[in-house]
């Protein structure tokens, strides 16, 4: 068990307590790895041919996939039902096909946001012919099944390019955040100096922290790029780096 701060309001403003809240760390390299040669996987959560019990998911959140895909290679039309699922780029492009009549390329910062309802086909492919895709993709559980299918996109406003913390995805769509069918938060945090993003998790929900690029000390907890942190006890979070840092941070019932 590792102690982190939980802050507290009080008349004469915040202060600290030391409580025993628990920190879970999952490192990188204790992901998940495949190597296809024109794919190169990690995955947080068992997938495909990786399967380890103690990591199947962490409350609605099922696939966190982080993948690399080689130039003119990708995943040919395949189906899937009842799961929420976004993809997050981080360098090159992704072309998007599916079944509703959806086609689209998206670059780096933007959010394709899939909801597979009842059954939806799709294909996703690096239309580049000389550079990589750099992707990690999501998969959440809805709050219920046979939803009908749909699609959207999320593109940052420049006011949110410059927010260190900003919501994409919600279950209201608040914040100008893309909708999905299950009660979940997930911010998109991005700095471009040192400093600190802080956040504040309510009783009886947990939090997942999934670090992309930089490095992050929370609760005396050193994360390096690829390292997750989750937790489901309430407090705040203060998470620190000494340069710029990017990753995704999920707030779940």
């Amino acid at each position: 068990m590792i102690l982190v701060s939980k802050w507290y309001w009080t008349a004469g403003g915040f202060r600290v307590i030391m409580v025993g809240m628990k920190l879970t760390v999952r490192r990188s390299h204790e992901r998940g790895f495949a190597d296809h040669g024109w794919l190169v996987a990690r995955h947080s959560f068992s997938f495909a041919d990786y399967y380890d019990p103690a990591h199947m998911a962490f409350r609605s959140l099922r696939v966190i996939n982080q993948d690399l895909v080689a130039p003119g290679m990708g995943f040919p039309t395949h189906g899937h039902k009842d799961m929420e699922i976004f993809t997050y780029v981080l360098e090159g492009a992704i072309e998007h096909k599916d079944s509703m009549g959806n086609h689209a390329q998206l670059k780096p910062g933007q959010i394709q946001v899939m909801s597979a309802g009842s059954g939806v086909k799709h294909s996703e492919f690096n239309p580049s012919k000389t550079e990589r895709l750099h992707l990690i993709q999501v998969w959440i559980m809805p709050d219920r099944a046979n939803l009908k299918p749909r699609y959207a996109e999320w593109t940052p406003t420049p006011e949110q390019l410059a927010a260190p913390k900003v919501l994409i995805i919600s279950n209201d769509g608040r914040e100008g955040s893309a909708h999905i069918s299950q009660d979940a938060d997930v911010y998109r945090v991005k700095t471009s100096s040192a400093g600190t993003v802080s956040h504040a998790l309510r009783q009886g929900r947990g939090l997942w922290f999934q670090l992309i690029g930089g490095d992050v000390e929370v609760g005396g907890v050193k994360l390096s790029p690829g390292d997750a942190v989750s937790a489901e006890d309430a407090g705040v979070f203060a998470f620190k780096s000494a340069g710029p840092i990017e990753a995704l941070l999920f707030d779940l019932a």
